[in-house]
């Protein structure tokens, strides 16, 4: 496993997150779970993402029981979200700074946790003033409930606006935004990532293959029993995806690149993702340890530009795979990239000359030219 420095923060995640979203309470028991959450740590998996929101409060509690005294605290770094309705109590919902606080300490109960690493600002908040937000977030910071605070799938404009708003007060900034993000959508090479690169914010993405439309296992318009796609009550968003037969044949043509690198469809479309720069971690959502491991497969694959190219004319986006985003200045922000990386037990050591070191972890952070 491979490991990216998140934005401008010291944290290290995987280039492969697990996330619970329509796994954890629906397809996936508790005995699946922990079977899941055990191979992803013994795979390097150290980024674990969940909401409160995701199956009314049972995916929290479902990952609490996985981790409760079974996981070393320091080996994962666990991120859950705020915003969604959680009951029809007017205020049990946005982004005001009441809901933040109920929602945290309901959010550490539920998971068995004293703190969150990376706690997330699930949409934007129209009705509530982002000052308030920030300055909530900025609190549960100082009493070590989360480390860091972040957004998801805010616009361009708004993540800059709370980035700016922090630097002007001194106040800590996001570190993080999590957009959806595949091959099937690209669309925030265009605005979105240029703008997270700029103020130093980290992108970690969720859906990386479509709900499973990237696999190839729907090829032909096929649902296999059991999938995601044969659930009515899990594939609300993926459902157009399974009848359209110009997206299901792209998908079939990139199994004749996936025979000349030794890939299967899920490790390319992973993998051509994390060729883009500003990228830090792709959450998949594995409802069994054989795809989890094999969605852990796309770590550390280097594309070339031919196949980049080819991908890219199946599957066109704003900017070109593997293209650079601009930078401003010279200081290190965006996507901090490890290369060589291996595992050995608990402990990863990146190797490359004149080292970086911190405590149990050996690292060397390359930066491209």
């Amino acid at each position: 496993m491979h490991y990216r420095k998140l934005g401008n923060t010291g944290l290290f995640v995987s280039e492969i997150g697990y996330g619970s979203w329509l796994t954890f309470a629906n397809q996936v028991d508790l005995d699946r779970a922990e079977r899941i959450i055990r191979r992803a740590l013994e795979l390097g998996i150290n980024y674990i993402d969940t909401a409160d929101v995701y199956a009314k409060g049972k995916a929290e509690e479902l990952l609490g029981r996985v981790l409760a005294g079974k996981v070393r605290r320091q080996d994962y770094v666990l991120a859950t979200k705020v915003y969604f309705p959680m009951s029809d109590g007017i205020n049990d919902r946005g982004l005001s700074r009441k809901h933040i606080f109920d929602s945290i300490h309901d959010s550490l109960r539920r998971l068995n946790e004293e703190y969150i690493d990376v706690y997330y600002c699930h949409r934007y908040d129209e009705n509530t003033p982002m000052v308030e937000t920030i300055q909530a977030m900025q609190d549960l910071i100082r009493m070590g409930k989360i480390m860091h605070w972040g957004v998801s799938k805010w616009r361009a404009d708004q993540i800059a606006e709370a980035a700016s708003k922090c630097k002007a007060n001194g106040w800590i900034p996001p570190a993080v935004n999590q957009p959806p993000y595949s091959l099937l959508e690209r669309d925030i090479e265009d605005r979105v990532l240029p703008v997270c690169e700029k103020h130093g914010v980290g992108t970690v993405v969720y859906s990386p293959l479509a709900q499973g439309i990237l696999t190839g296992k729907y090829s032909g318009g096929t649902v296999p029993e059991g999938s995601r796609g044969s659930i009515d009550a899990l594939n609300m968003f993926m459902r157009d995806r399974l009848s359209d037969e110009a997206i299901l044949g792209r998908v079939d043509e990139l199994r004749g690149i996936c025979n000349s690198c030794g890939l299967s469809v899920a490790q390319l479309s992973l993998a051509a993702l994390l060729q883009q720069q500003g990228v830090h971690s792709l959450i998949v959502g594995a409802s069994s340890v054989e795809q989890l491991e094999e969605n852990a497969g796309a770590s550390g694959v280097q594309l070339t530009q031919e196949d980049l190219e080819k991908i890219d004319a199946l599957f066109p986006g704003p900017r070109r795979l593997g293209g650079r985003l601009k930078r401003s200045g010279s200081s290190l922000s965006g996507c901090a990239i490890m290369r060589k990386v291996s595992v050995l037990g608990r402990r990863p050591v990146v190797h490359h000359g004149g080292y970086m070191t911190h405590t149990a972890i050996l690292l060397r952070v390359e930066r491209d030219s």
